[in-house]
């Protein structure tokens, strides 16, 4: 039947129980069970977050785009409380004077992506640790993937805290290389030691070198952040680049860290 009558007899069916019951004995059960499994299919199945639907619309694959949405550092808790910290650090910074440097703000812009990345993966605060097990993504790729999502948004955000100093004009940028050389280093370590233990290690030792800088700097602008500092910079994140390109395969097949899959236990549980 074509509308309207149609819709007078769906009308009709609902209020009318013989009439459900008569046409009942001439529908085909199989077809009316597989139709209900797909409509419970249907309302059951997740509903992408605005995050994966942006990152389908410019043509990223699907699956990638949920391993993406998914990355605890890229969720807005996460990035408050990342903004939070640097408002406060620039209100210290000037409520202390026009200095040298920006040394409060230069100090800790750079922890900042390297716990954003060292956050973004691993079992314990990966929420799709077992996806990503499986995902058919080289592991390397997938936390390339990862580190450009989220080192990018929080060189972003140190970007705009950044224009809140305009009194120190382009010294206020002199935490973007230390960044990377922290980012490549952490990363490039976590191929042999794991994801947890290299960001520590390499965090502490940039709270040392700034402190015995400090100790040597007499009130001048700190070592890392001079001219020889930004080079030495500078190298270290090309040779931690390189590092982590030619240690590449390890983030799939090295026993030594947890990266991304323990494929014995993965084994185990699927041979269960």
């Amino acid at each position: 039947m074509a509308p309207p009558r149609l819709w007078s007899v769906d009308t009709h069916l609902v209020a009318c129980a013989p009439c459900r019951e008569a046409l009942a004995t001439v529908s085909d059960p199989v077809v009316l069970d597989a139709g209900w499994e797909r409509l419970d299919a249907e309302l059951d199945a997740p509903r992408p977050r605005l995050l994966e639907s942006l990152l389908v619309r410019i043509g990223v694959a699907d699956h990638t785009a949920r391993l993406l949405a998914a990355t605890p550092v890229l969720r807005r808790s996460w990035l408050a409380a990342v903004a939070l910290v640097l408002l406060m650090t620039v209100v210290a910074t000037d409520a202390g004077g026009v200095a040298p440097s920006p040394t409060l703000f230069l100090a800790l812009a750079p922890l900042l992506p390297l716990a954003g990345v060292a956050l973004s993966y691993g079992p314990v605060l990966d929420p799709t640790y077992e996806m990503a097990v499986v995902s058919p993504l080289h592991g390397f790729r997938l936390l390339m993937i990862r580190t450009v999502a989220v080192l990018t948004t929080g060189l972003v955000l140190n970007g705009l805290a950044t224009l809140a100093l305009p009194a120190y004009g382009l010294r206020a940028l002199a935490w973007l290389l230390p960044a990377l050389a922290l980012t490549g280093t952490g990363l490039a370590l976590t191929a042999r030691w794991g994801p947890v233990l290299p960001p520590c290690l390499v965090g502490g030792a940039w709270v040392t070198l700034l402190m015995v800088a400090h100790a040597k700097a007499g009130g001048g602008t700190l070592a890392p952040f001079t001219a020889l500092g930004q080079g030495v910079a500078g190298a270290v994140t090309v040779l931690a680049a390189g590092l982590l390109y030619l240690l590449r395969d390890r983030f799939d097949f090295s026993p030594a860290h947890t990266l991304f899959a323990d494929h014995s236990d993965f084994s185990d549980r699927s041979a269960a």
